[in-house]
């Protein structure tokens, strides 16, 4: 399952939700995806009831690294991390879905360049962008 989280009117901050809607036109019955935006726990309901093996988490997270810099954030580093804009601090998101799933959950965190209120990705951020999408295609492919 995955899950994008973001604010697409902050810039840089929607990319978690510009890979969800990428990834929900890909054909593969064995993912689930959810564009969570600003709101990601209006979907835990639904995220539960498809019973996951494993949650991957898409968000804007500032590492102080390059812009474009992409990390997995192990659930023990995002206490050190600011993550995006939404309200809930994604790490009572994280612990609520451990303790009502079995899923092993990940964060997949891209270094933002500019969240400021305009609607547009910066350039460094699209070079990964389509670097995660392409890795996502390839994996889903022989998955």
């Amino acid at each position: 399952m995955i899950l994008g989280i973001g604010n697409d009117m902050r810039g840089d901050d929607g990319l978690g939700s510009i890979l969800a809607q990428e990834l929900s036109i890909l054909e593969n019955e064995n993912i689930t995806v959810f564009d969570g935006k600003t709101v990601p726990e209006n979907f835990t309901g639904a995220m539960k009831r498809e019973i996951p093996s494993h949650i991957i988490l898409l968000d804007a997270v500032e590492m102080d690294k390059p812009p474009g810099h992409i990390k997995l954030v192990s659930k023990e580093e995002i206490a050190n991390y600011s993550i995006s804009t939404h309200a809930m601090p994604l790490s009572f998101l994280i612990k609520y879905l451990e303790s009502s799933t079995r899923a092993e959950i990940m964060l997949l965190g891209i270094q933002p360049e500019n969240m400021d209120l305009i609607c547009e990705i910066s350039p460094k951020i699209q070079e990964s962008l389509n670097y995660v999408l392409k890795l996502f295609k390839h994996v889903l492919k022989n998955f």
